[in-house]
């Protein structure tokens, strides 16, 4: 079964819908201070995410630093993919954006006017 982790629990954040994708997992508490703690904080999402693989998600809530460091490790765990969920405000759902860090894309031709 597939697991949507959310990298930082947030008071009053509704994340239900996104059980949708899977079973929902917090990797990080509400309130944690990144600045005092980036080494255990980077070392818990770490072994949280170590098996992380196609079928999972992340919602990207919480601290910045905290985001970064997640999606980082994601792709770490899984050869530079990951799924992830963005929260719509118009339609109130998340929608799945998949990213591959390692793909190559092809190269932009700068037309000239």
């Amino acid at each position: 079964m597939a697991t949507v982790y959310v990298v930082q629990e947030q008071q009053g954040k509704n994340i239900l819908p996104a059980e949708k994708y899977g079973k929902i997992e917090v990797l990080l508490p509400p309130g944690l201070q990144i600045s005092f703690s980036a080494g255990q904080a980077t070392r818990q999402i770490d072994a949280k995410l170590s098996d992380f693989c196609d079928d999972d998600y992340l919602v990207l809530i919480g601290d910045p630093v905290c985001i970064g460091i997640a999606v980082a490790t994601a792709c770490k765990w899984n050869q530079g993919r990951a799924n992830l969920l963005k929260w719509d405000r118009q339609t109130s759902a998340y929608f799945p954006i998949s990213i591959n860090l390692f793909e190559k894309e092809e190269k932009y031709v700068k037309e000239s006017f």
